[in-house]
């Protein structure tokens, strides 16, 4: 079943609105709320893709759940209110520093299903790879692992799931008013929903477009997620919500089996952790060519006179530009599922091998990725990112992902929820690149079970052995770059959280052999960069970082991005 509405007719449900997050110190409405860009707070902080959702989290620190609780709650929000990539059809990262100095990395990445073969995607009569297949429909779905990942993380947690759901069951239920981007993306999808879709889902209306203040109400989604906190991640993987997904599959010419979901298992990591100028980096390891790549990048950059070159300048700029180059030809070339391939991490990340990477490094002049190969040592961009600080000293850094815009356009029907395109992150064949222009080889080739390569970077920043930063944001490959852009904005820099956050981000990921430059991007750089050799293409925006830097005074000054609906929610 699936209901709109105008949200001004909707004044019975305002007394919901206000028991909604009756917990809450600040409480919001789901038909009357706004983004909060920047806040300093006292004690805890979230920060996420949309005002509910960090609501959500916020309404359960203040009901004593640890930053675990706020980060599960909000994801599980984030599902029902950012549709576009908040998802429980994906899959995702989460890295923690808890109070106790326990370091977590907990991998719910999405798994290729058992029928899926290397060149499932390559039509057999011309050889070519066919990414329509691996990036639209019910063949480009892994199996997802986000409701897995979330009661793995649980553990760790201390509130039932069930009040950890009861947010996302609500808005799921009752509804919410949707922004202006929200508007414009379903608006803008509705084509490829109605290709892609067994049953239309509710996100297409056929009546008029889509306008901001209209509720959209998803009972399919309530019902599913009501099923979880019943059940547990059975109530997913298995019974009804199994056997939906299954059927959508058989209608859909998909190959997720009941076996697929049975089966699927989060994996518990080893953190990438390594020192830079007096503070200590968490990020993921494989699949997440995170933290390897930002450890490259760092690593390259620890003996470089970044604060002397200053923010925004050409020698900045371009030896960035030059790092990032080098990472991402590794990227391509070495990177993959470790249970599947032997990533040579160690080799990757030895400051002698980094020293050789930069030995051809020249400052005046542009280098060309046809002569960076990779080294040899003995990854639209819908995903979403949250960040969390509570008062106990607990930092939360989460990124998941259901790759492309809305993922594969499906949605799972009578269940309501939409699935991944992430088999689009293998290497669908040599030399094809994904919907990010990313290329991959033998290391990240498709394979039953395998994890697909990711670029999703949520981090964490140690100083003195404390919380320092928490930061991540989507983006596609863009990611790891902007994540090592806020870090070095900030320690070698000096940039105020805002404007780590807010500045203009450039991009460089070796092939295609050009930087990426966000409108705001000064005219004067972009002179001085083409003048050496570079080939620069304007974007509207990369990535919507989340970021929470804990001050000396130990309050958490919080940002939002400005690039989209992204809000603080804190005490």
């Amino acid at each position: 079943m699936t209901l709109y509405r105008q949200a001004a007719t909707l004044s019975s449900l305002f007394l919901w609105a206000s028991i909604s997050f009756a917990q809450s110190k600040q409480p919001v409405s789901p038909f009357a709320y706004q983004s909060v860009k920047d806040q300093v707070c006292n004690k805890a902080a979230v920060v996420s893709a949309h005002p509910l959702a960090s609501a959500a989290g916020l309404s359960v620190l203040q009901q004593g759940g640890n930053a675990v609780d706020a980060a599960i709650a909000t994801q599980w929000a984030l599902a029902v209110v950012f549709p576009v990539a908040g998802n429980i059809g994906g899959g995702g990262f989460m890295v923690a520093h808890l109070a106790n100095g326990n370091t977590l990395a907990i991998d719910y990445r999405e798994m290729a299903p058992a029928a899926a073969t290397e060149n499932m995607y390559i039509d057999p009569k011309t050889g070519k790879a066919n990414t329509r297949l691996s990036q639209t429909g019910h063949l480009a779905a892994g199996v997802p692992g986000t409701p897995a990942g979330l009661f793995a993380c649980h553990k760790y947690a201390k509130l039932p799931m069930a009040k950890l759901l009861a947010p996302a069951i609500a808005l799921a239920q009752k509804g919410f008013t949707i922004t202006e981007r929200e508007a414009s993306g379903l608006n803008g999808s509705k084509a490829a929903f109605e290709k892609s879709n067994t049953t239309l889902p509710v996100f297409v209306r056929n009546d008029r477009p889509w306008q901001a203040g209209d509720t959209l109400i998803q009972t399919d989604l309530a019902n599913t997620l009501k099923r979880i906190s019943a059940q547990g991640a059975k109530g997913f993987y298995q019974g009804e919500t199994a056997r939906l997904l299954v059927n959508e599959m058989e209608r859909g010419a998909g190959i997720i089996t009941l076996a697929d979901l049975k089966n699927y298992k989060v994996k518990t990591r080893t953190a990438t952790t390594f020192n830079y100028k007096g503070h200590q980096i968490i990020s993921m390891p494989p699949p997440s060519s995170g933290g390897i790549l930002l450890q490259q990048m760092l690593g390259m950059l620890e003996n470089r006179p970044l604060p002397q070159y200053g923010y925004g300048t050409v020698k900045s700029v371009q030896l960035i530009t030059e790092v990032e180059r080098r990472a991402y030809a590794d990227r391509a070339e070495h990177l993959g599922d470790p249970d599947f391939y032997p990533v040579p991490i160690k080799q990757l990340v030895s400051p002698t091998y980094l020293a050789q990477r930069m030995a051809n490094y020249d400052s005046t002049t542009a280098g060309k990725s046809s002569n960076i190969a990779a080294g040899l040592p003995a990854e639209s961009s819908q995903t979403t990112h949250l960040s969390v600080v509570d008062a106990q000293g607990n930092a939360v850094s989460v990124t998941t992902t259901l790759n492309g815009s809305y993922g594969c356009k499906t949605v799972v029907a009578g269940a309501g929820f939409l699935l991944n395109n992430e088999m689009d992150d293998f290497s669908v064949q040599p030399g094809v690149a994904n919907m990010y222009g990313a290329l991959g080889g033998k290391a990240n080739a498709i394979a039953p079970g395998k994890r697909m390569l990711s670029s999703m970077t949520p981090t964490i920043v140690l100083k003195n052995n404390k919380p320092f930063m928490v930061v991540g944001t989507p983006g596609g490959t863009t990611i790891i770059t902007s994540v090592l852009q806020s870090i070095v904005n900030v320690i070698d820099f000096g940039l105020s959280a805002h404007h780590a956050v807010n500045k203009p981000k450039f991009h460089h990921q070796w092939q295609p052999d050009e930087i990426l430059v966000e409108k705001a991007f000064p005219q004067n750089l972009r002179a001085q960069l083409t003048a050496m050799g570079y080939t620069l293409k304007e974007v509207n925006a990369i990535g919507r970082t989340e970021l929470i830097l804990v001050m000396p005074n130990g309050k958490l000054d919080a940002v939002a991005d400005g690039r989209g609906d992204d809000s603080v929610a804190g005490y």
